[in-house]
């Protein structure tokens, strides 16, 4: 439940930061009704698959991918849906994608115990923006870049996410 507190913290935020938590959260609910469709139908719209991201970030980006990274931490933790790795790496990819900052998200498998298990995070640049956590015990099965042309548009041969 949000807390008088928690509401003063938010209404004393700058109109930027304020404007961009909101968009988090209706894009991290967006992406979790994504996870309703069979993946197949919902995989074009991610990006070039196995394709990746440069590693080297703009200068002027890196605040901006740094903003977009806390958004969605904070306001996962609010959402009455599940917001977990998957939801939050689109949600992320559709943020910075608005901006004109290309990003690559990444799906992989893992045994814990005996069961298969699935991860997906989000990196843009050298930033992780989401699952970072524990990605390490995972193969990476699948990857997704949204690669931007010079004018921060996407390129002709990519769908709308």
């Amino acid at each position: 439940m949000i807390t008088l507190k928690k509401m003063t913290a938010f209404i004393s935020l700058n109109h930027r930061e304020r404007v961009m938590l909101l968009e988090a959260y209706l894009l991290l609910g967006w992406a979790r009704v994504l996870k309703y469709f069979p993946f197949s139908k919902i995989a074009p719209s991610l990006g070039e698959f196995m394709t990746e991201s440069t590693y080297l970030p703009k200068e002027k980006d890196i605040e901006i991918i740094k903003s977009v990274k806390s958004s969605i931490e904070i306001m996962s933790k609010y959402t009455f849906w599940e917001s977990q790795c998957l939801v939050k790496a689109i949600a992320g990819m559709k943020m910075l994608r608005s901006r004109g900052i290309e990003s690559t998200l990444y799906l992989g498998t893992g045994r814990e115990e005996d069961k298969l298990i699935a991860h997906a995070w989000l990196r843009s640049g050298s930033l992780y923006i989401s699952g970072a956590e524990g990605m390490e015990k995972f193969t990476v099965v699948g990857k997704f870049t949204k690669k931007i042309n010079g004018k921060g548009e996407k390129n002709d041969s990519q769908t709308e996410a």
